[in-house]
């Protein structure tokens, strides 16, 4: 993201760290390698042997009857009816779908009418929402437990993720599929403003497998009085095996009993639920098959041929040092929205075949800073750039991708990432007041995606931009390599990075800068977010609505950012698809971009990660990094993990920002707009490290290596304020 718009260490000795740090063989990676099985900890102990069997069937009593049958009046047809603070909790929920045999996963996400009124009495109009065959693969799993005690109950926190995996974790959750736990960490939503409205909130520390089951399980919750809290009854008549009359109930107890059995399976004894659920995640045809199809028919559409373009400004004044002209200029992209693509607009789709149909063109916009060795040597490298947040494609002529493209002898263009582009933030501000509008933020982001393909096959074809002469040597030639192009992103260039490069056909290599994936678990840790969320609370002044947007809206926003399609970014590929290599730079303690989802990446598809991550002198509580693998060996022909350090404070503990944490207001509370360790935000130094851009042009080369940019120490990184672009 943009700036704001303007353990004790898992008992680590030295010797450790020196020996992660050196050519010896370190210990082998601890996953298992399965994404189809949540990337499990190969060493996972065995679970214990537990009973999921009913206890013998004990009838209610007339007045646990009348409980019962009043709970169950005060949820609407269609709604969850375990828990009665919301229509739409526990969430996600199977309890959401319908059975459609014409899905890859069998069931298809049906939300009630009625839900999440904003203040104006708008409520959700779930229509695209129910397109999708299950939820996000990157969802928060959303639960009320009264009266929760944390003192008494110990959640498993973003920095003790192993223990999510043990018998002491009060949440559990289950690949039904396969059996094994996932690892995960829990928190209290910090943005409640009361009791009644406390969520607990479970994120996966990876990505959820494609059209997998889940199961979730909360065990041995205690009040502040350490006595265990009882059960809602709509749950408990299924847990205790209570006989009941009610359809609503009864409809669910086979279900139920699978579930138990599965979870007795997992390690968890059936009489200690407080509850258990199950839900069903969106397959790669829900999550993708929208921009594959449009992809496969934009490219089919230009036959082999070079997209149309026009060269509209050159501009070689003012620029950095070795860098001959910025260009600007649009090319022509198959449009599948209405209105003619613009802000508020709608995929379009074919009838017959429910793919996305194409509506005429686009014009996209093109923004390039043209390298000085080039005009005279040529053999530029063409590399697509992805801007940050609402921002444009003007960044791709910055005094920093400048420094990048001159260093690099290297082609820099962007384009718009139109549906998150600065054109767009009243569209935005439209799906913050009601998130009914938010599928035609989701729809152009699709979109963007495919003028940034299509960007990438006008640097590189024979009769695209190297045909124009503010794209030509002195000599009247093409100043580009076409062997390949890159991606190099950061920010929402990254976060949107990784699902073009998934889709990407004429590039097999990406630089993902400062980035991560899954905006439900972003947006409460960025400070970006912060004047936006403004217009969120007014519009849904109650925390309890605001979190379960977040998990309804990420259903959607899966379709345009790494989050929905993170499984096939590296080595499993989509079909027509190449496998794809990247680098991943992140700023430790970024606070725009929160550092976990990033390590969510990187444990999804094992991507190593540099050693030693941090300088001994650097005491973080528990183990933000686990299971990350280390870089055996330099060069790696692979993908690579680097976390560069400037200084900034440790990232802080929960759904908040680090500028709300404790440490931020002790140590940085009085000092006006920091640019300086400690207190800056990190977001913008990896980017400008000279060793990051010596990396990168090392990397973006058809035979390129990811190079030991740290030397074997920590990755360690001067501020943006040493730097003067």
């Amino acid at each position: 993201m943009i700036a704001r718009l303007r353990m004790p260490i898992l008992a680590l000795s030295i010797a450790l760290v020196a020996a992660a740090c050196s050519h010896a063989e370190p210990a082998k990676p601890a996953f298992t390698g399965d994404i189809a099985k949540a990337n499990p900890p190969a060493d996972e102990a065995a679970a214990p042997k537990v009973s999921g069997e009913a206890p013998e069937a004990t009838p209610l009593t007339p007045a646990e009857t009348a409980a019962l049958n009043a709970d169950l009046a005060a949820s609407p047809e269609g709604c969850e009816n375990y828990q009665s603070r919301s229509c739409l909790l526990p969430f996600p929920s199977d309890a959401y779908t319908v059975a459609d045999a014409s899905t890859v996963t069998g069931v298809r996400v049906n939300f009630p009418t009625g839900q999440l009124a904003n203040i104006s009495g708008s409520t959700l109009d779930p229509t695209e929402w129910n397109r999708n065959d299950g939820f996000s693969p990157s969802t928060p799993i959303l639960v009320q437990v009264p009266d929760l005690d944390l003192s008494q109950t110990k959640l498993v926190d973003e920095r003790h993720i192993a223990d999510s995996l043990t018998t002491a974790s009060p949440t559990v959750l289950v690949n039904l599929d396969s059996g094994q736990l996932v690892p995960h960490w829990a928190e209290i939503d910090s943005h409640s403003k009361s009791a009644a409205d406390d969520l607990l909130i479970i994120r996966p520390a990876v990505s959820l497998t494609e059209a997998g089951r889940f199961g979730v399980a909360i065990r041995n919750v205690k009040n502040s009085a350490g006595e265990s809290i009882a059960a809602p009854l709509t749950f408990k008549v299924l847990r205790d095996n209570n006989p009941t009359e009610a359809p609503a109930v009864e409809s669910r107890r086979a279900d139920a009993e699978a579930l138990f059995t599965a979870l007795a399976d997992a390690g968890v004894n059936r009489a200690d639920t407080f509850l258990a659920w199950s839900f069903t995640v969106a397959s790669a045809n829900s999550l993708a098959g929208r921009a594959l199809a449009m992809r496969d028919d934009a490219f089919g559409k230009l036959n082999g041929q070079a997209p149309k373009f026009s060269v509209e400004e050159s501009e070689s004044r003012d620029l950095q040092p070795g860098v001959a002209r910025v260009v600007k200029g649009t090319f022509e992209v198959p449009l599948y929205l209405d209105g003619g693509g613009a802000p508020g607009t709608r995929m379009v789709f074919n009838e017959a075949t429910d793919r996305p149909a194409s509506t005429g063109t686009y014009t996209a916009n093109f923004v390039c800073s043209v390298p000085e060795k080039a005009t005279k040597s040529g053999e530029a490298t063409p590399v697509v750039y992805g801007h940050g947040l609402l921002g444009s494609a003007n960044e791709a002529g910055s005094s920093q991708v400048q420094h990048t493209v001159a260093a690099n002898n290297a082609l820099y263009c962007a384009t718009d990432w139109i549906g998150l582009a600065n054109s767009d933030v009243d569209n935005a501000i439209s799906a913050l007041n009601n998130i009914s509008n938010f599928p035609t933020v989701a729809d152009r982001l699709q979109q963007s995606l495919i003028n940034a393909l299509v960007l990438g096959r006008l640097m590189t074809h024979a009769n695209g931009l190297g045909t124009a002469s503010q794209f030509q040597t002195d000599a009247g030639e093409s100043l580009i390599n076409t062997a390949s192009a890159y991606f190099d992103g950061n920010s929402q260039g990254a976060i949107m990075g990784g699902a073009v490069t998934a889709l990407a056909q004429d590039w097999t290599k990406a630089s993902l800068g400062v980035g991560g994936m899954g905006y439900a678990t972003l947006l409460n840790r960025s400070v970006d977010f912060d004047e936006y969320a403004v217009v969120l609370r007014q519009a849904y002044p109650n925390t309890l609505d605001q979190q379960i947007a977040f998990g309804v809206l990420q259903m959607l926003w899966d379709r345009g950012e790494t989050s929905g399609y993170v499984q096939h970014l590296t080595d499993r590929p989509y079909d027509l698809t190449p496998a794809h290599k990247v680098i991943m730079s992140i700023a430790f303690g970024d606070h725009q971009v929160a550092n976990v989802t990033a390590f969510n990446i990187a444990r999804t598809l094992k991507i190593p990660v540099s050693m030693p991550i941090l300088a001994s002198d650097r005491k973080v509580d528990g183990d933000m990094f686990w299971n990350l693998s280390p870089i055996r060996k330099f060069p790696l022909d692979g993908s690579g993990l680097f976390v560069w350090d400037s200084g900034t404070l440790e990232p802080p503990l929960g759904n908040i920002t680090p500028i709300m944490s404790d440490a931020y207001k002790e140590q940085c509370g009085d000092i006006e707009d920091p640019e300086q360790p400690p207190c800056a935000d990190s977001h913008e130094d990896p980017r400008r490290q000279v060793a990051v851009i010596e990396q990168k042009k090392n990397f973006f080369s058809v035979d390129g290596t990811v190079t030991n940019a740290c030397h074997d120490e920590p990755c360690k990184a001067k501020p943006r304020a040493d730097f003067d672009y």
